[in-house]
């Protein structure tokens, strides 16, 4: 879980150049060696929203679980899903504060390798191979993370953000051959509320689903 705050130093202009935002829907919705993106889903990967280069080492892994988070803050429809990962990764490649005044160091990329926002695109964070990052005491090495945009102790998923997590998380399962039963939230993990009391709630039925697309 993380609170960025999405400061106003931290934004980007909100526009994609017309080839890059086509690029996203038409024929290259996934970089070659990435696990493929439901039909029909937006997928915008790191090219496409700016990304910049990793500022530090980082640890290779195999995802043997998928597991769930969310961003922490408030569900914004109005700034496009690539300023959104422009000012994530900013914050997340330099020392900086959390909301609750924590300190946290600079890590080597967002610490996500799949970001949902609220109106269902999916944007590509660190590239799956590398083990993310976490502001708590837990080891995500092998732990594919997703996180969902929102605050889930109080928000709900949008229909958007509900039918791309269906599609998106057996799709990941499927992929990388994870079980059911090694899909989880961060919380399963470290003491926090991440994702959130009505993001957790649906791992069930997340669960579920991947059984069924076996």
């Amino acid at each position: 879980m993380i609170s960025t705050g999405m400061r106003p130093e931290l934004r980007r202009i909100d526009w994609v150049p017309a080839a890059v935002f086509l690029a996203t829907i038409i024929g290259c919705h996934n970089p070659p060696g990435s696990p493929p993106m439901p039909e029909g889903t937006r997928f915008v990967p790191r090219a496409a929203w700016g990304a910049h280069a990793p500022v530090l080492p980082m640890t290779k892994h195999v995802p043997n679980r998928l597991t769930i988070h969310h961003t922490a803050t408030i569900q914004n429809p109005a700034r496009t899903v690539e300023a959104k990962m422009a000012g994530l990764q900013a914050f997340s490649q330099r020392d900086d504060s959390l909301a609750g005044g924590k300190k946290k160091p600079a890590w080597a990329d967002i610490p996500y390798h799949y970001y949902v926002a609220v109106d269902g695109a999916v944007a590509e964070g660190r590239e799956w191979r590398y083990v993310g990052d976490t502001n708590t005491e837990y080891n995500p090495a092998g732990h594919l993370l997703v996180v969902v945009e929102g605050n889930f102790e109080a928000d709900t998923l949008t229909s958007a953000q509900r039918s791309t997590i269906d599609a998106l998380i057996p799709a990941l399962a499927r992929h990388f051959h994870i079980a059911a039963s090694a899909l989880g939230g961060h919380r399963d993990f470290a003491n926090t509320q991440c994702p959130g009391r009505t993001l957790y709630a649906e791992i069930p039925r997340l669960r579920a689903l991947i059984t069924q697309g076996r």
